[in-house]
């Protein structure tokens, strides 16, 4: 359904150290990395697409995370959820809701929800039941 997802930063290498820790949690790979420009993208091993990326916004303003935006990531296991959300808390995330079960989603929805350094909403859910 995605191509790609890209969030804007402030830091970059704040950033980057943040994102790659949260990326290996997850087990998705890194693609490249151009510090230089800077940006930098990860993927699923073996899936040209979709890609997620982080990078100074082209405009070379600053980013502003939005009202009612969130990138998702999917985990393989609650447990995953779990050490994401510590792991992003951290590494100077914010929380924005602790892991656990989300029923009104649908019966085995378990996510956790924090901002990054820069205030970027994501999720990390596992849709697998325990």
């Amino acid at each position: 359904m995605f191509s790609h997802i890209i969030l804007g930063v402030s830091d970059f290498e704040r950033a980057y150290s943040f994102y790659q820790a949260l990326m290996d949690c997850l087990g998705i790979a890194p693609r490249f990395c151009e510090r230089e420009r800077p940006w930098a993208g990860w993927q699923r091993e073996g899936e040209p697409r979709p890609l997620f990326l982080i990078a100074r916004p082209y405009d070379e303003q600053a980013p502003a995370p939005g009202n009612g935006q969130m990138v998702a990531f999917m985990a393989a296991s609650r447990a995953v959820v779990d050490q994401a959300y510590a792991l992003a808390l951290a590494l100077g995330g914010s929380s924005e809701g602790a892991p656990g079960l989300r029923p009104h989603y649908h019966a085995d929805y378990y996510g956790a929800y924090f901002r990054d350094p820069d205030g970027n909403k994501l999720c990390v859910a596992c849709h697998l039941p325990s």
